[in-house]
């Protein structure tokens, strides 16, 4: 945390001194000194190098605000340093300043999923859904929790003469992502030779359980996660004085231009990658924890299982009960509170689909042991003229149920206690 609030002083330090810099130049001179930064910035991204291409970008940004080429470049800048909160501003701004750009539009969306903001990037993705390329557009629908959309969407192109790895690749992960393991291999199978297919299934296995809200797209990006103080507060975005964007790249510099937008690619062996700027393809974290018997050689190998234990009460202490989760070479136990039969449910929440309310629950139920054995309850409702999915999980007692609720709110979930509505159990979960 001192290291993150460090930076971002620095970072606003900075941009002061740009601005006051700039004060005392001439036109030609700012134009000249944001496109040396902007070019420093870029050649920072290729090292990997994320502090001093966030430093070099933030100067362009303070020199030129109303570019959007500059603040695109920024918020790669600050993908590349993990800070996703600030990546998310940066391209939110660039997009404000020259709107139908694609490959800003990707980026924000992998930022918006980095930062926890699922219906954001999915509805960024819809905004910009004819011109984002399908393959990229595809595999973040899957990122950003609705894989069977993601499914949906590649599966009939994929099926088309002329469909490249690149888009097999990515709906083999996107079916990987939906829990269809045995598709995913198939489809996997036709650009991988017998050795790499089960890497790449052992490596998309590891994927597809983070442990954080970033980790997925910061295993694609090649980054780790850092202490994000926030974009600077003098490179807010005036939106009330449109200016007309200055291309970066149309500027006449004989040097190499800002880095373009990272491209999802889950294509390549040996993992899938992302290629950003000029920088050799990036592979999978290392490997992580399976989430389930897979085909081939890929397979979990969980712990015995604990024997549930009821714990003691006294007085108004909090009636609850071991619970052990499968975890693979060793036992994890965790607490279940224990819940009385009633009209009370622990919700959610309420999704675009139902697709995406049932990979919530996936998440949810590894995230939170004491779901084990519950059955998912869903139902349809409309508000504001759109159609949304109401997730919960309940028939409990009023006590029983805060406790349940408190307990997923403890383990990182978000969630709320109301009366019954006319839920229903939700569909997937009879099959």
């Amino acid at each position: 945390m001192k290291n993150g609030l460090t930076l971002g002083l620095s970072a606003l330090a900075l941009c002061a001194a740009g601005v006051a810099y700039a004060g005392s130049r001439t036109a030609a001179q700012i134009e000249r000194e944001a496109r040396e930064d902007a070019v420093k910035a870029t050649k920072a991204i290729a090292k990997r190098d994320g502090a001093a291409a966030v430093q070099y970008a933030e100067y362009a940004v303070s020199l030129q605000p109303q570019d959007a080429g500059y603040r695109s470049l920024l918020g790669q800048a600050y993908l590349a340093a993990g800070r996703f909160a600030s990546a998310k501003a940066a391209f939110t701004d660039s997009l404000t300043l020259s709107p139908g750009d694609p490959r800003v539009a990707l980026n924000l969306s992998l930022a918006q999923i980095a930062d926890g903001d699922w219906s954001g990037a999915r509805a960024t993705l819809d905004r910009h859904s004819g011109t984002i390329p399908v393959a990229d557009r595809g595999l973040a629908m899957a990122l950003a929790g609705d894989p069977a959309g993601a499914v949906d969407l590649l599966l009939p192109i994929a099926r088309q003469p002329g469909a490249n790895a690149k888009l097999r690749q990515n709906l083999a992960l996107s079916l990987a992502l939906a829990g269809r393991w045995q598709d995913a291999r198939l489809v996997a199978s036709m650009d991988l030779s017998p050795a790499d297919l089960d890497k790449r299934i052992e490596q998309w296995a590891a994927f597809a359980r983070p442990t954080g809200r970033a980790d997925q797209v910061a295993s694609l990006l090649g980054v780790s996660p850092a202490s994000d103080p926030g974009q600077p507060v003098a490179l807010a975005l005036n939106a009330a004085v449109p200016v007309a964007p200055v291309a970066v790249a149309s500027a006449p510099v004989e040097t190499a231009p800002p880095a373009p937008a990272p491209v999802i690619v889950a294509a390549q062996a040996p993992a899938s990658v992302v290629a950003v700027a000029a920088t050799p393809r990036i592979v999978f974290g290392p490997r992580a924890e399976v989430v389930q018997a897979l085909p081939g050689r890929v397979v979990a190998t969980p712990g015995k299982l604990a024997k549930p234990v009821a714990a003691p009460v006294k007085n108004n202490v909090v009636k609850t009960e071991a619970v052990a989760t499968p975890t693979p070479g060793a036992v994890k136990v965790s607490v279940r509170p224990v819940v009385g039969k009633g009209n009370f449910f622990v919700q959610l929440g309420a999704y675009d689909s139902v697709g995406v309310a049932r990979d919530d629950w996936s998440r949810a139920s590894r995230r939170y042991s004491a779901f084990a054995g519950q059955t998912p309850q869903g139902m349809n409702f409309t508000a504001g003229g759109k159609s949304f999915y109401r997730l919960s999980v309940g028939g409990f007692d009023e006590a029983g149920a805060k406790r349940l609720c408190a307990g997923y709110r403890a383990h990182g979930g978000k969630c709320f206690v109301r009366t019954g509505a006319g839920e229903k159990s939700a569909d997937w979960s009879k099959k």
